[in-house]
């Protein structure tokens, strides 16, 4: 178990680092106002216009980097300071959220995908932790149901692995969609265009560095599991 706290925490550093850069860079651009004056609301109700999407709200939530769309209830969910803001960070947020309400709009496959397994997911991600905990307690104790329990467990913890890996192309897509609307319609200078683009960019990699640790620990789960039979 040793291997697996280091591995851990190497995860958690990276982790760290990347969620740090990402704030510094929102940051850095939410000092870089637009000059076309328009607030993140009206960026994401603009973008949403000129896709032809009527049913979708634009929406503030409290917290910060809050920022969401919700399928459900078809709402681009704006954090309060991208909601009100005019700067490229802003921006770069509500075109982002708006191109997953496109994705889903236009049936994008990768986002279809992963809200079918969102409910088997939320289940998985509960457990796998737990079952593979138990399973481990049961085979060092001598009981060879212990090995079965702790398959179970890698089962299960695939199953959030395999999530995080989807989700990199729906994340990814959504911020290509921003970007390509925000440069083919000018409503950004190319300094603020710059801006938003380095945003989504470490916005992207907090996604990629959950999907390669979730990765790591699994391989290390199965290698744990192949070691022991």
């Amino acid at each position: 178990m040793i291997g697996y706290y280091i591995l851990a925490g190497a995860i958690f550093l990276v982790s760290m680092y990347v969620s740090n850069k990402l704030k510094s860079k929102f940051k850095k651009y939410s000092k870089i106002h637009l000059q076309n004056g328009m607030s993140g609301k009206e960026i994401a109700e603009k973008m949403l216009a000129d896709n032809g999407i009527t049913d979708v709200e634009v929406i503030s939530v409290a917290g910060q980097l809050t920022d969401h769309y919700n399928p459900q209830k078809k709402t681009v969910n704006l954090s309060e300071a991208v909601y009100m803001q005019r700067n490229a960070a802003a921006a770069a947020v509500a075109a982002h959220e708006v191109g997953h309400a496109v994705q889903h709009a236009t049936a994008y496959s990768w986002l279809k995908m992963r809200s079918a397994i969102v409910p088997a997911v939320g289940i998985s991600s509960k457990l796998s932790n737990f079952v593979i905990m138990a399973g481990l307690g049961l085979s060092f104790a001598g009981m060879a149901l212990g090995n079965w329990v702790f398959l179970i467990g890698i089962g299960l913890f695939a199953m959030t692995t395999a999530f995080s890996f989807i989700t990199l192309p729906v994340e990814y897509d959504a911020s290509n969609r921003a970007l390509a609307w925000l440069k083919d319609k000018n409503m950004v200078t190319p300094d603020e265009y710059a801006g938003s683009k380095d945003a989504l960019k470490w916005a992207a990699r907090t996604y990629l560095v959950a999907a390669l640790g979730s990765l790591a620990t699994l391989l290390y789960f199965i290698s744990l599991f192949l070691g022991r039979r």
